[in-house]
């Protein structure tokens, strides 16, 4: 029995980059999608918000000298592409799904409208959000709190490269250490690497629960889903079941 009816994945684009660190690798694509179709398949009803970092990141493009707006924007035309590809896998699959884009390009996507966006989640369809807010200087952490609260989802599931929220880099720090539960607000002023502060203050503000976990272990979000407790959960009070 899910433990949640309705939720929105965050999934980072160098998720779908594999060990290579760059583009789309196919075999990761094809396991991430029946991730998704296994979660569908409980009746949990899901949203995805994809990143672009695989491709292109805006805030590189910044530090390279760009105008931050320009390379904030070529960042979202990434995220769309990556929408598209996890929408071909997840299709292949048999799940019905639909890519609406922040950003108006209709021959490919829908144009983001909120009720549509609703419909086709209560219909059963998988709905993929493309060019994270559709404005520069937001990152699409930002947007998936923002496409979370509007859609009502429950909770936001963040998929990363590390077992959840840790007290210093892992990678680093061979003393940092797991931390299975926390407040947005404790998040926020320890400057945990859980999401960016705008996003934080948002779910802070809404009550939104966030569960931070590794998506390289096969089956973590039908674990999370399912209500296990798997990485850290992000509370507006540690201790509750509902955040």
């Amino acid at each position: 029995m899910p433990a949640y009816r309705r939720i929105l994945l965050k999934l980072s684009g160098e998720a779908l980059a594999g060990e290579a660190g760059f583009g789309i690798d196919p075999s990761t694509l094809e396991r991430i999608a029946r991730e998704v179709k296994a979660v569908h398949d409980l009746g949990v009803e899901l949203a995805i918000v994809i990143g672009g970092g695989n491709i292109f990141r805006g805030m590189a493009g910044a530090a390279a000298g760009m105008d931050r707006a320009s390379a904030d924007y070529m960042g979202m035309l990434a995220t769309v592409m990556n929408s598209l590809a996890i929408q071909d896998a997840i299709e292949h699959l048999g799940v019905e799904t639909r890519v609406i884009s922040a950003i108006t390009m209709r021959q490919i996507a829908e144009p983001y409208i909120r009720r549509r966006a609703v419909r086709h989640l209560e219909l059963g369809r998988v709905i993929i959000f493309g060019a994270g807010t559709g404005n520069p200087y937001f990152t699409t952490d930002t947007a998936a709190a923002l496409r979370a609260n509007e859609m009502n989802c429950e909770v936001i599931l963040k998929a990363t490269k590390v077992d959840g929220v840790y007290t210093a880099d892992p990678n680093r720090d061979p003393d940092a250490v797991l931390i299975p539960e926390l407040s947005h607000l404790e998040a926020l002023s320890r400057q945990l690497k859980v999401m960016d502060a705008t996003a934080l203050s948002l779910c802070m503000d809404t009550k939104l629960p966030i569960v931070v976990f590794n998506l390289g272990s096969e089956g973590n979000i039908v674990r999370v889903v399912q209500g296990e407790h798997v990485g850290t959960r992000v509370l507006s009070q540690p201790g509750d079941t509902d955040g």
